[in-house]
């Protein structure tokens, strides 16, 4: 069997996961329950847990508007606001099309450590392009946990982990109960920000900020 049918083989079941929570998610409603508490396996940056200010992202390394705003508005939001300390920011993984891939990519992130954690996802996020131009996304993967200090045996043993999985299916199903229907979706203390820009977050934030 090639490294590709392999690849495909053992995500298969990761993408009929995500696949799932994503009809789950179109008849979800669009309530916020959930999404401002603590969670089990959030990867969070900035301040502390009990911050005064808890901001939420929901998003997908696969995920092409999610790429987009990390690339031209994360890097101001987090010199603003992570940086700072001025608020606790929190990245939850709901995984969109191609399932598997995003399923993958996200236990290799989860595998590389805490501290490496952020670095895959963002290098994943940023090598999308490569996908459009006819690269494998399994070489990105794999590419991306290289650069993490993963090597490719550790890679495949991450991926294929049954408790990996589980758990990664636990936490889409967690992003489903909070009416999350869509990537990347934001909420400030709880409430969904209508927006993703810049000015919509900090409005948000600051009005937050402001409170006695």
């Amino acid at each position: 069997m090639s490294a590709q049918n392999r690849y495909a083989a053992m995500s298969r079941r990761a993408a009929m996961t995500a696949a799932a929570m994503a009809a789950m998610a179109t008849l979800a409603g669009c309530g916020g329950g959930g999404a401002g508490a603590s969670a089990e396996g959030d990867m969070a940056l900035g301040a502390p847990d009990g911050a005064k200010v808890t901001v939420v992202e929901y998003a997908s390394v696969t995920c092409g508007v999610c790429a987009a705003w990390q690339e031209t508005t994360w890097p101001a939001f987090k010199a603003a606001y992570v940086d700072t300390n001025k608020v606790r920011y929190v990245f939850r993984e709901l995984p969109t099309p191609p399932a598997n891939v995003a399923v993958a990519g996200f236990m290799i992130a989860r595998c590389a450590g805490p501290d490496k954690y952020f670095d895959v996802v963002h290098g994943i996020m940023a090598s999308q392009a490569e996908w459009r131009a006819g690269v494998n996304p399994r070489d990105t993967l794999f590419r991306v946990g290289n650069g993490a200090g993963l090597n490719n045996q550790q890679i495949e043993t991450c991926i294929k982990d049954p408790a990996n999985l589980q758990a990664s299916e636990e936490r889409s199903q967690a992003a489903v109960k909070a009416g999350v229907t869509g990537t990347p979706a934001f909420f400030v203390n709880g409430v969904q920000i209508a927006g993703t820009s810049m000015e919509d977050l900090s409005r948000a934030i600051d009005a937050e900020l402001a409170k006695g």
